[in-house]
């Protein structure tokens, strides 16, 4: 989810704490809970300093090690530790440590449900796990979960009642949503008049409840592009991978090694120059204004040696410049 979900989401699980009997009747243990849900909630996407070693770097690891299960156990320890010593050790460990540990697997638990996924699983399995049922900023998840905080911080109701009620709400909204994604993924075949045998297909959730993104892989690795409005399916676009010797050198280059390993849904076009060779993969699962912006970007040399790279999410325009700047 995106960082402000997860924000509302710190809050309110501390919220939900008001039903443990010890949190609710210390002031002084409800707010080291806040402080330390708050924290949960946000502490695995402190990943995002990777940025500072380059996008390559950034890309292969968020949500990698720091959504691993250790990681939950870590951040969970760390936390709580920090929060005993601004409180002096006055809070109970078993209560703090409970709720922040509630509020880390919450982080990691809700981030399995979009597109971007996470490698949940380490250090058993490196497989990114991505369910495609919740978009990463869902409006009704957020907006539900400010609607309570507002009613809590005027008053108005009993956050022991309101808050249970309202994950019970959350819990039966992601049950809805996974059956939704299920079923939209097993009717693709049948409503897609282009449909040939072993072609696939994955639905890709956006913000809107009943529009899903459509990736199709036929049989000769290629990809179709489309969009799915309610029972409506349009393609919009189709895109070959080249089989150009320079895609298969590109793989050697460990910035492209960091983008093939976060995405199976890669595909590259060579551009030929005067001065070597420019192999673009771009992540076809992101499709935005007719580009694919999550792209990793490799220019070469006639030699097939590396003249400059670029990972990220760039428009194209915007992407040209900063190949030249790292180029020249």
């Amino acid at each position: 989810m995106d960082t402000g979900t997860h924000l509302v989401m710190g809050i309110g699980l501390a919220g939900l704490a008001t039903i443990d009997p010890v949190v609710a009747a210390n002031p002084a243990v409800q707010t080291a809970v806040l402080l330390g849900t708050v924290a949960g909630s946000q502490a695995p996407d402190l990943d995002s300093l990777l940025r500072l070693k380059g996008n390559a770097v950034y890309i292969k690891n968020h949500r990698g090690i720091s959504h691993s299960l250790p990681a939950i156990a870590i951040w969970t320890i760390l936390i709580t530790a920090i929060i005993q010593l601004f409180f002096q050790g006055t809070i109970p460990w078993l209560h703090l440590g409970g709720w922040v540990l509630l509020a880390v697997c919450v982080h990691v638990f809700t981030d399995l449900f979009n597109a971007y996924g996470t490698q949940a699983m380490r250090p058993f399995s490196e497989k990114w796990i991505s369910w495609n049922i919740i978009h990463i900023f869902d409006p009704v998840i957020f907006t539900v979960h400010v609607i309570a905080i507002l009613l809590w911080a005027a008053g108005f109701v009993n956050p022991a009642i309101m808050f249970p009620l309202m994950y019970l709400f959350l819990a039966v909204y992601y049950v809805w949503r996974t059956f939704a994604a299920r079923s939209t993924v097993a009717r693709l075949e049948a409503i897609d008049e282009e449909h040939n045998k072993g072609d696939t297909y994955v639905a890709i959730p956006t913000i809107s409840l009943t529009k899903w993104n459509v990736v199709k892989q036929v049989k000769d690795g290629s990809f179709v592009i489309g969009s799915l409005n309610g029972s409506s399916l349009s393609w919009l676009d189709r895109v070959k991978c080249s089989d150009h010797p320079a895609v298969e050198k590109s793989k050697n280059d460990p910035a492209i090694r960091s983008f093939l390993y976060f995405t199976s849904f890669a595909c590259a076009d060579v551009r030929e120059h005067q001065w070597g060779y420019e192999v673009r993969w771009s992540d076809v699962r992101y499709r935005h204004r007719k580009q694919y912006p999550f792209v990793g970007v490799l220019l070469m040399n006639k030699h097939y040696e590396t003249v400059g790279s670029y990972v990220g999410w760039l428009s194209d325009d915007r992407l040209m410049k900063r190949l030249r700047m790292d180029t020249y």
